[in-house]
């Protein structure tokens, strides 16, 4: 494998706000993230997480602002032919999003054939490669019923693995998992950035999985980044919901 350690990009937010009819959602975000960073975006639910990471990845577009990607806007890469997007973007949906008519190896496949990245053989190849890095080689064959949630939790990012992205997006990538699998694909996402070296944001309302994989803690209230700081200084912020989430997950005083 090559080295990976700079293949990461970096992303740029600038005063992106988000409205749905009444409700504006983000009202202002100004965030940025280092090429090869893991950062954590923790807020309470309801406070727009997962619409900050929609705006990133395109699937929506913000109402203001500006978001640049590996110093390319935004709006210029997604009008970009797949085959001419200098770098590949991944997410990592909260429900895994995988199609039950297909099994796990033909979920894993499906962007790749999609926008035909390689002949079968290599498409079958880079599959079984994937769905190793993330201990299902033995799954391949089976309908997304017929694994656990957990599995089904790294299928989906096996899935991202497979386009070979510069950066992957996680939405809440272990809701509804118990204290050990949490753990566990938290130290699955830990090694993906030790050995590709792509940039990870993750949204998630666990703290403690934040603080102990991330590089960086941003936290989102009322529609703003009210601070971004390594987890080793999160226990001396003043921010009243900041230190809320340190009591919660037993992390502060």
């Amino acid at each position: 494998m090559n080295d990976r350690s700079t293949r990461g990009v970096a992303v740029v937010l600038e005063g992106v706000r988000k409205r749905y009819g009444a409700q504006e959602v983000l009202v202002g975000v100004d965030l940025a993230v280092r090429a090869g960073e893991l950062l954590a975006i923790v807020g309470q639910s309801g406070q727009g997480k997962s619409v900050l990471l929609r705006q990133i990845v395109g699937l929506e577009r913000p109402d203001v602002g500006h978001i640049v990607v590996g110093d390319v806007p935004l709006e210029r890469y997604l009008a970009l032919p797949a085959g001419e997007k200098p770098f590949r973007i991944a997410m990592v949906f909260q429900g895994a999003a995988l199609l039950g008519s297909l099994t796990v190896g033909e979920n894993v496949a499906l962007r790749l054939r999609e926008h035909h990245q390689g002949v079968p053989a290599d498409v079958a190849a880079t599959v079984r490669r994937v769905l190793e890095q993330v201990e299902l080689g033995d799954v391949e064959g089976k309908l997304p019923s017929d694994i656990s949630g957990g599995m089904r939790k790294r299928a989906a990012i096996a899935r991202a693995l497979a386009i070979d992205p510069e950066l992957i997006l996680y939405d809440e990538p272990t809701a509804d998992l118990d204290p050990i699998l949490t753990e566990q694909i938290g130290a699955l996402i830990a090694r993906i950035r030790t050995a590709r070296g792509s940039t990870q944001v993750i949204v998630t309302h666990n703290l403690g999985l934040a603080s102990a994989i991330a590089d960086r803690v941003a936290v989102l209230d009322g529609g703003r980044i009210i601070e971004c700081t390594p987890p080793a200084e999160l226990a001396a912020s003043p921010h009243p919901l900041t230190r809320e989430f340190l009591r919660a997950a037993g992390l502060g005083r």
